[in-house]
């Protein structure tokens, strides 16, 4: 999948290209993108998991920050995180629908929990090594900066 970054893009989605849920979830948006937008996508996706990813160039969003959460950035500049990601990106494929009912503040609570779990599990639920391993095979540690 390439990385693409198209600046004319409403929301560019971080993702980990080598989970094989994650992967789903970006060629099922990619795909509802194209089919509503043609061209003109609304999306832009960004593989963190390439060895050229560079987190100046995606609002200093570090790389074990992003394999942490998911995280997405609006063409404006803001930052979105975890569930929030997924509410605005299914609006702009027509789907908003389906993320509507995690405004709702109980159902928004309990959808910020159930992707907490999910996230911190990510990693090992899709047979990935642990976040630590990860950022030591890029040649780093996780530790904040």
């Amino acid at each position: 999948m390439s990385q693409q970054t198209d600046n004319l893009a409403a929301l560019t989605v971080l993702y980990d290209g080598a989970c094989p849920l994650c992967l789903r979830e970006v060629n099922g948006l990619q795909r509802r993108d194209r089919a509503r937008h043609g061209d003109q996508s609304r999306l832009a996706f960004v593989d963190i998991d390439r060895a050229d990813y560079n987190p100046e160039a995606h609002a200093g969003i570090s790389y074990a920050e992003a394999m942490g959460r998911i995280h997405a950035i609006t063409a404006d500049g803001e930052v979105l995180r975890d569930v929030a990601v997924f509410r605005r990106a299914y609006a702009l494929v027509g789907l908003g629908w389906l993320y509507a009912p995690t405004r709702w503040p109980l159902v928004r609570q309990l959808a910020d929990l159930a992707y907490g779990l999910w996230a911190a599990g990510r990693l090992r639920l899709t047979g990935r090594p642990t976040l630590e391993t990860l950022c030591q095979s890029r040649g780093g540690s996780c530790a904040p900066r």
